[in-house]
């Protein structure tokens, strides 16, 4: 026995003409606030009241951010900005001998890794030869 599979489950039906139910429904709720704007208000103020307005709705109708409904990312960015957040931070006892010295002369450190003052001009102009030479 064969099924089928439905395939382009991602993509709404359209019922009102080239519009989705939420997009229908976007676009008309946008368009009545508008109108209850311009004709209660001043005309100058319910123009720009609904100018913004209806730009807000047709970014809900239509605009996709990285393939996302534009209502998606403003509940993200509602939740991030009024959602909590945790922080945790534990302190660690470190240990006597993971602590460094900061006492010890340079001197002592120069013995330890065998450079003496030649070595380390010699290492410093070379690095300094390679920098000027090679800009990457």
């Amino acid at each position: 026995m064969e099924y089928q599979v439905p395939q382009f489950i991602e993509v709404e039906e359209k019922i009102f003409g080239p519009l989705s139910i939420k997009q229908f429904v976007y676009v008309a709720g946008g368009i009545g606030i508008c109108v209850v704007l311009v004709l209660y208000l001043p005309r100058i103020i319910g123009i720009a009241l609904a100018i913004p307005l209806a730009m807000f709705t047709m970014a809900l109708a239509f605009y996709k951010v990285n393939n996302k409904p534009f209502i998606e990312i403003l509940e993200a960015g509602f939740n991030y900005y009024f959602g909590g957040r945790l922080y945790l931070w534990k302190r660690e006892q470190k240990q006597l001998e993971d602590i460094p010295h900061v006492a010890t002369p340079a001197i002592e450190v120069r013995q330890k890794l065998g450079l003496s003052q030649n070595k380390l001009h010699e290492l410093a102009w070379s690095l300094d030869i390679k920098d000027t030479n090679n800009p990457s």
